[in-house]
């Protein structure tokens, strides 16, 4: 094929992409507004363990909410329904990302709490799947991230909104070769998926009080897409006169959330899917490393709760499952509770892990018999609740 063949032909693909994409804007603009959940007659939290060490995981972390929610739970007002078949096993049987039959469970429930998944790589035994993630913020139009690091000693309390469908990462597997030496890949953004994320930020910083709201980008360099970002950021925070909106370009922003003076003023931060992702492992880092952080994947008609580390399948292959820290997806827990109208009990769960993995320290998990279960901890944690006021 000459070179002006396989230019038609990527332009036929590019083609393509666009019309999905439009397709996609028509979606945004028919879709209603945030569901109310306390206004429900019954709140259905599905549970999805995943694979590796996240069944053990997210055993506990249900553990936990269910002593939490145990009135709720008894007058049905929250029923838990358990999700099997979001394993690797299945999914590559079924050479899905997630299979159909599952997909049709989580539809029935309103919030999801979701163990670690496994995603193929090279060298791996599996099919190449997309990601169980990516595919269910697709699915279930979870377009806001939501990853909160919270160290009251050293001051940090930040909460990013990263957006989780455009970006980079929107059409990540699309990309196109057009020749053997020319590979092409895209950047998606839409004003409805911007202005969604940055309302749902400036929206979360007015309820919780906070007083300031950062925008990440590199629009200088990536004048269209991070542009319109940006440009849309600025013109939403007019609707927010008692909010502080200012921008930083993410380069320069890995650098300050190291800066022990500067990084105790950043308090919410909306940002692209890419510099999201980058942004918030790096945060995590204060909290002690990602197996520490939960997150929060939020629609207008469904979330999902999660772990933002992986599955760890070498643990379950040595044996050491139950020794898995839970506390990760604990926190994802916390970020339910507050998100289906408990904040109360969402602030108490915040404050006992604070204790029990900060300072009292009283059982250590290690990974391995050198430390405690995850039942032993999520024991010490439940004991630690139950002093608070």
């Amino acid at each position: 094929m000459i070179a002006t063949e396989k230019i038609e032909a990527a332009k036929e693909k590019f083609g393509q992409l666009l019309e999905e994409q439009l397709r996609r804007v028509e979606e945004m603009k028919a879709q209603g507004d945030f569901i109310d959940y306390q206004s429900l007659d019954q709140i259905i939290i599905g549970v999805c363990g995943g694979d590796g060490i996240g069944p053990a995981i997210t055993a506990q972390a249900q553990r936990v909410l269910e002593y939490l929610l145990k009135e709720e739970v008894k007058t049905n007002k929250v029923v838990f329904r358990t999700i099997d078949g979001l394993t690797i096993e299945r999914r590559a049987a079924e050479n899905a990302a997630i299979p159909p039959a599952v997909v049709e469970e989580l539809k029935k429930c309103h919030v999801i709490l979701k163990g670690p998944t496994t995603t193929p790589r090279k060298g791996d035994p599996w099919p190449n799947v997309e990601s169980a993630n990516v595919a269910m913020r697709k699915e279930l139009d979870l377009f806001a991230n939501v990853r909160p690091v919270r160290i009251p000693e050293q001051g940090i309390d930040w909460t990013f909104y990263r957006e989780n469908t455009e970006g980079a990462y929107a059409v990540g597997s699309q990309g196109i070769h057009v020749t053997e030496d020319l590979g092409v890949d895209f950047t998606v953004v839409t004003s409805q998926g911007t202005e969604r994320i940055i309302k749902a930020a400036f929206e979360f910083a007015k309820a919780n009080g906070k007083t300031r709201v950062t925008a990440v980008t590199k629009a200088n360099i990536i004048k269209t897409t991070d542009g319109k970002f940006l440009d849309t950021f600025r013109e939403i925070a007019k609707e927010y006169p008692d909010i502080t909106a200012d921008d930083w370009y993410i380069d320069i922003m890995t650098a300050k959330l190291i800066d022990e003076k500067r990084r105790k003023d950043f308090q919410v931060v909306v940002l692209p899917n890419l510099y999201g992702d980058i942004i918030t492992d790096e945060a995590a880092e204060f909290q002690g490393g990602v197996g520490t952080a939960g997150s929060a994947n939020i629609g207008k008609r469904y979330a999902m709760f999660e772990a933002i580390h992986g599955s760890a399948p070498r643990m379950v292959q040595e044996g050491r499952d139950q020794y898995a820290d839970p506390s990760s997806i604990i926190r994802a827990g916390a970020m339910l509770l507050g998100h289906i109208g408990y904040p109360e009990k969402a602030d108490k769960l915040y404050r006992a892990l604070d204790i029990c993995t900060t300072t009292e320290k009283k059982v250590v998990i290690t990974g391995r018999d050198t430390g405690a279960t995850g039942a032993e901890f999520a024991d010490y944690l439940m004991k630690t609740i139950e002093k608070l006021k």
